[in-house]
């Protein structure tokens, strides 16, 4: 399968509208739709700005900012026995 790159624009009514002619032979493709979200620069402002993940090894500084936050109901004891299971084949 070939891949094509260009530009589009989805009117209100959800068509979507290719800005440009493609130079290709006619026939069936499949389509894959790649929307922008906002940066986090702009969504700062309406979000609480989110606790800092400290680590004491210099190595992994930088490794905790970008990772996304655990959620409220993680158990790491299940996550353990999960793979611990899968390791052994329980």
């Amino acid at each position: 399968m070939q891949a094509y790159k260009l530009n589009a624009t989805i009117d209100e009514s959800g068509h979507l509208i290719i800005d440009e002619p493609l130079n290709i032979a006619p026939g069936k493709v499949e389509v894959i739709i790649l929307q922008p979200v906002p940066s986090s620069e702009t969504s700062t402002e309406s979000q609480p700005e989110k606790p800092r993940r400290k680590s004491k090894v210099k190595a992994f500084e930088g490794l905790f900012e970008n990772a996304p936050p655990t959620p409220p109901d993680f158990d790491p004891d299940q996550a353990r026995w999960e793979a611990l299971k899968e390791k052994h084949n329980l």
